[in-house]
């Protein structure tokens, strides 16, 4: 009988679900159908989708495969340690919904709301991660959370 896979930890399937966003994003950058690319990769349209949506019961080898037919490639890197000279960006201390769209859009459930503390932000995030677009995300969204996991979780979205 196999073993059983690993169940892998939230943070490694947010990072998966990075991969596989950028994944999509630069094959539709490249004009290049799922079909095509998968055919490219040696694997089906499914599994092909399956990688574009960062599921991890994929195998590390049919990701590398997709990177590689898309001209990609992964490098290994110790997540503790920043590049040199570069820091997160401070975390405000009132966060404005009208800066950040993704999260506005998560906190629909709250009319009149205007600001929100940090853990309150982290925590409309983690409690509604299947609802945010992650396509959608701008930069400054995108590094307001990735602050805001360093600040509020050391690290580590419970997603």
């Amino acid at each position: 009988m196999p073993a059983r896979a690993p169940i892998p930890d939230l943070a490694a399937v947010a990072r998966l679900g990075t991969l596989g966003l950028d994944i999509r994003a630069r094959r539709k950058a490249l004009g290049v159908s799922a079909q095509a690319a998968a055919a490219a990769a040696g694997m089906s349209r499914v599994t092909w989708h399956r990688i574009e949506g960062g599921e991890p019961s994929v195998t590390m080898g049919a990701y590398l495969n997709a990177l590689g037919a898309l001209g990609l490639e992964i490098q290994v890197g110790d997540v503790a340690a920043a590049p040199a000279g570069v820091e997160a960006p401070p975390v405000p201390q009132r966060i404005r919904l009208a800066d950040y769209p993704q999260l506005k859009r998560l906190a629909w459930h709250a009319p009149g709301l205007t600001e929100l503390t940090p853990a309150e932000a982290l925590g409309l995030y983690e409690r509604n991660w299947r609802h945010l677009d992650r396509e959608a995300l701008d930069p400054k969204e995108r590094a307001l959370l990735d602050a805001l996991t360093q600040q509020e979780a050391g690290g580590r979205l419970l997603v």
